[in-house]
């Protein structure tokens, strides 16, 4: 139930290095609504930006300058009915690109039309094929939380593997049909992000990728995807894994080629990743029931700065017995940046000869597999 928050991050990403082009958005507000203000958020060179306009006679407008096609967010600041009462805000993603584009607002922000501008409507026309999935999910998201708050385990993991249904059937049929018939759209790499997801199959994406423009593959955002399938290459089911050292809990450096003549299963976790916890007793299982049949874990842990006591005091009271890496450097961890880790938990099963044979293998499948190896 985690993988966009992720994604969500990189919103503001797409920039580029080539000259700066000026883009236009005009609003038009048809409604009786009274707008307070009006505000908008995109990239300019990795650097956010921030610009306010006020509504005259219904309009508004921004003149922006921007290298690349961009996300962006209009957000709007509707007055508070009264004193005792705060302002309310609607707020819509966009894409800003190079000439002029509109946001016609009939009813509300949530229903405004964007029209005028290629790239822009093509990322709109992809929100709207979202819609469907995105009530989905919102159901499956309240159901969840009701499962969790009655500890209704059941419930949890049915309610998972519906959402996984979901996100799968979305991503087939929104953003790879998109990815298919607008292969040259800038909007095109969003959606072949979303599509890879955190974890890259490099056979299924690279081929998408380079059918992509090549000033949208040279855009940072499209260098950044295309380093991020290079490691996925390297980190692939069938490839050697790539040796690292970090230093243990007591500040001893431990490398991966230490276990070489083992299987290891090498697990990305933290102690305030819920899910991570959550899994672990899993892993603790299949460790004392194979750690006898030449097979080990060494945890990676993305741990934050200043936080080696919650990392130490998770590792005791989940009772993770086996060998822990840690440069507690959060995301930047360099093992995780090594092996293109942008969320956790994940995992790499890796055999005696240092070669991967498995990738992200959680609960049931973990067991599944040790067994069928090991016993």
């Amino acid at each position: 139930m985690k993988k966009y928050t992720l994604l969500a991050a990189s919103l503001f990403f797409i920039t580029g290095l080539s000259a700066q082009k000026k883009a236009t958005l005009n609003g038009k507000v048809t409604a009786p609504i009274t707008i307070e203000q009006v505000y908008l958020r995109y990239s300019l060179n990795g650097e956010a930006k921030t610009d306010s306009a006020t509504v005259t006679k219904g309009a508004f407008q921004f003149k922006t300058e921007i290298t690349n096609p961009t996300m962006a967010m209009v957000r709007i600041k509707y007055p508070a009915a009264n004193a005792d009462s705060k302002p309310k805000y609607e707020a819509k993603t966009l894409y800003l690109a190079s000439g002029t584009t509109q946001l016609l607002i009939h009813d509300s922000l949530k229903n405004a039309l964007v029209k005028g501008n290629k790239v822009a409507t093509d990322f709109e026309n992809l929100t709207i094929s979202q819609k469907p999935f995105s009530e989905q999910s919102r159901e499956l998201s309240q159901a969840y939380a009701k499962y969790r708050t009655e500890n209704n385990e059941a419930g949890m993991a049915e309610v998972e593997k519906k959402y996984e249904i979901m996100d799968s059937t979305m991503k087939h049929d929104v953003f790879l049909k998109f990815i298919q018939n607008n292969p040259k759209s800038p909007v095109a790499l969003y959606a072949l992000e979303t599509y890879a997801g955190y974890d890259i199959n490099p056979a299924t994406i690279s081929p998408l990728f380079d059918k992509l423009d090549p000033v949208t593959k040279n855009s940072d955002q499209g260098k950044n995807l295309g380093e991020r399938i290079e490691i996925a290459k390297k980190t692939a089911v069938g490839a050697m894994a790539m040796n690292f050292t970090q230093n243990d809990t007591l500040d001893k450096p431990v490398s991966l080629s230490d276990f070489k003549g083992k299987y290891v299963l090498v697990d990305f976790w933290a102690s305030w990743c819920g899910p991570c916890r959550a899994e672990n007793p899993n892993v603790v299982a299949a460790f004392n029931k194979y750690k006898s049949k030449n097979f080990t874990v060494l945890g990676v842990s993305l741990d934050q700065p200043g936080k080696k006591d919650a990392w130490m005091e998770a590792i005791h009271k989940d009772q993770l017995t086996w060998t822990h890496v840690s440069d507690l450097m959060f995301w930047e961890n360099a093992v995780a940046k090594q092996y293109g880790i942008r969320a956790i938990p994940q995992n790499l099963l890796i055999d005696p000869s240092g070669k991967i044979i498995a990738k992200n293998i959680r609960g049931e499948e973990l067991q599944n597999k040790l067994a069928e190896i090991l016993d």
